[in-house]
């Protein structure tokens, strides 16, 4: 799991995972190609759900630009909310926005470790959506893709990416501000009742930070405690949050009913 700082990428039947037709790059619907008519999510959600589960098994529609994906249902997740889809379209986003993973020919590996992912994030998003208040702002998602942008090499690369895996803009606006929310919602749970003593701090300092920077840069000057402090103080903070966090979703998983469809 991985948060948007790379600690979580933080994990939809619903709104959230009836999105699994393919579009072009740009955008573009493609019912003008093939002279389908698109179901939006509002007419999902009014479909009985054995209509919904035969609607997305179909063959999504090809395109010119981006490579043709046959998509499946993979798991479902419910927590007590609703019951999320994820399908194998969920799973190749999930790689496509990693850097240095491979898109070509994924191995069973990498699928499931991406299923994890996109699991814990629908368990973390389910309880996130109680909080209307921290719903994020359009800033808060253009910011994120910017940060998202930044981690791969090229923003050339990072659109071929996207382009491989069916991956349009308006998805992906939609994946940020879900990972956005439950990152506000992980800050408002835990962050704001982390404390950290200075004896924390000083242990730290003396049995980790001073260790390891002589490892690493033998020679260099140690920082003090004070001039370190800040540093020392926002690690320690990070980890008390993934502790609780972990914590936090060993115990979703155990409520939850997650259904395996198909293996990856």
């Amino acid at each position: 799991m991985q948060t948007a700082d790379g600690r979580r990428q933080t994990a939809e039947c619903g709104r959230h995972s009836t999105g699994v037709r393919q579009q072009t790059a740009d955008g573009s619907r493609q019912d003008e190609e093939n002279g389908s008519k698109e179901l939006g999510p509002s007419a999902f959600c009014r479909l009985p759900s054995a209509v919904c589960l035969l609607l997305l098994c179909c063959i999504l529609p090809s395109s010119a630009h981006a490579q043709e994906v046959v998509d499946r249902m993979v798991a479902t997740v419910n927590a007590g909310v609703r019951t999320d889809l994820i399908t194998y379209s969920d799973l190749l986003w999930q790689l496509a926005l990693q850097p240095n993973t491979s898109l070509a020919n994924p191995s069973s590996e990498d699928l499931n470790r991406a299923l994890r992912l996109v699991t814990d994030q629908r368990l973390i998003l389910q309880e996130a959506e109680k909080l209307p208040a921290i719903a994020p702002t359009e800033d808060e998602i253009r910011n994120a893709r910017d940060q998202l942008v930044k981690v791969f090499p090229s923003l050339a690369e990072f659109q071929q990416r996207l382009l491989r895996v069916g991956l349009t803009s308006l998805k992906l606006d939609e994946i940020l501000e879900q990972r956005v929310r439950t990152e506000k919602y992980l800050d408002f749970r835990f962050r704001n009742f982390v404390l950290i003593s200075q004896k924390e701090i000083a242990d730290y300092y003396q049995d980790v930070y001073v260790p390891r920077l002589r490892s690493r840069s033998p020679g260099q000057i140690i920082p003090t405690l004070e001039e370190a402090r800040s540093e020392i103080e926002r690690t320690l903070t990070e980890a008390k949050i993934e502790s609780a966090t972990d914590a936090f979703l060993d115990s979703a998983r155990e409520r939850a009913e997650i259904v395996m469809l198909s293996p990856v």
